[in-house]
């Protein structure tokens, strides 16, 4: 589990990633099993595979390498698994989805 400092900062990350690669982070939080939900808008040219692969890439990438000692707790090693859940909103509120993440936070 991630310290608030650490939390604090892999959002950091997450949120200079979306400027720097044309996307936005809406909502970001941290659940309290190791669960991250990201709330993202992007225009049509990024596909969910790249805005993933963005921010898992670069947060582990950036996040083991000022905190190494983090390997050491991590399943194999790494800080991300493969997998990922996504879904688009449509006839949803951006207020729904914000509620949605915020329970996940605490609940997942």
């Amino acid at each position: 589990m991630l310290t608030p400092e650490l939390s604090a900062y892999l959002e950091t990350l997450a949120r200079d990633i979306a400027a720097d690669k044309g996307f936005t982070l809406l909502s970001f939080e941290v659940g309290d099993r190791d669960h991250v939900s990201c709330f993202v808008s992007a225009p049509p040219k990024l596909s969910v595979t790249d805005i993933v692969k963005y921010l898992k890439g670069i947060t582990g990438y950036w996040l083991l390498d000022k905190h190494p000692e983090l390997r050491e707790q991590l399943r194999k090693g790494q800080l991300w698994n493969h997998s990922y859940y996504c879904e688009t909103i449509g006839a949803v509120s951006e207020e729904t989805v914000r509620n949605y993440i915020e329970k996940q936070a605490t609940s997942y």
